[in-house]
């Protein structure tokens, strides 16, 4: 099962094609069981993502690897290797676990700092104490990677999609698997955008209208749902190990995963975009 299920929205009001605000524990608790009863085995969290920990302890993780993603560091904090250990041990406390299957980085620049060694050192000494299991990080384009190439990780998480395919021209998707890295592939939807009809659209997408449209008649030409063309395209990829989708309802879920199997042509070079105004959402202004 490629579909890994990320869990912002239990946690968080998230996304741009959300209308119904953070996920009620009823809702989470019926997604969990769909979700173990589908085949999904991993569940993609951050201390970053409100209260999410909380809810899956509450609900309980122990049919699931858990990933989580450590917080920003401070700048005053000088003792990394206790700052680190503290971290995992509250979410381990949150998530009412023994262990983590992934430990990430959410913001893996922090490793070109002054203290970069000391922080992934603390990332090793987890795992050989059995904390964690796999430790990486998860980057925001293939310039991060460029950057941290002389640091070794067991999973990295990376957006991309059929409008945003960085990670894949420059070789990344490729050089990772052949390093033996697990690659975890997230932003499979650029938030909602790419499941929306354009008349949803915000305003701020109107510069990018002949590129979306563009996607959008490619897509009915196709045949295809924008689900299925969007899951489809990042499944045909056989060096990604894991696609992780964040839901509001235990349906959407079941949509996802009878979606994400569907095979789905060769996606136009016109189609693609590397404009980070469009492909990154921290950059959008909404």
């Amino acid at each position: 099962m490629k579909i890994a299920l990320g869990t912002a929205q239990f946690g968080l009001d998230y996304g741009i094609a959300n209308n119904t605000g953070r996920v009620s524990n009823l809702s989470v608790k019926k997604i969990l069981e769909i979700a173990r009863s589908l085949g999904v085995d991993v569940l993609d969290t951050a201390a970053a993502y409100g209260c999410s920990e909380h809810v899956l302890g509450n609900n309980g993780v122990d049919a699931f690897k858990v990933i989580t993603k450590l917080p920003p560091i401070a700048n005053s904090n000088h003792d990394l290797a206790s700052w680190v250990s503290r971290c995992v041990n509250q979410s381990l406390a949150n998530l009412k676990s023994d262990s983590l299957y992934g430990l990430l980085l959410h913001r893996p620049l922090e490793l070109k700092n002054s203290n970069g060694r000391a922080l992934y050192h603390a990332l090793v000494d987890l795992k050989k104490q059995g904390a964690v299991q796999k430790i990486g990080i998860s980057v925001y384009g293939p310039e991060d990677l460029a950057q941290l190439s002389n640091f070794e990780f067991d999973v990295v998480q990376a957006p991309m999609n059929v409008l945003d395919q960085r990670i894949k021209d420059a070789g990344w998707l490729t050089r990772l698997k052949e390093n033996g890295v697990e690659i975890h592939i997230r932003s499979a939807f650029l938030q909602g955008l790419l499941l929306m009809a354009d008349e949803q659209r915000p305003e701020y997408f109107k510069p990018w209208l002949p590129l979306l449209s563009t996607y959008d008649a490619w897509v009915q030409e196709q045949r295809l749902t924008p689900l299925q063309a969007c899951l489809g395209f990042l499944n045909g990829h056989t060096e990604i190990d894991k696609i992780v989708v964040g839901v509001n309802t235990s349906q959407q879920l079941q949509d996802i995963i009878s979606a994400s199997t569907t095979q789905v042509p060769p996606i136009p070079e016109s189609i693609k975009a590397t404009d980070l105004k469009l492909i990154n959402p921290a950059l959008w202004v909404l």
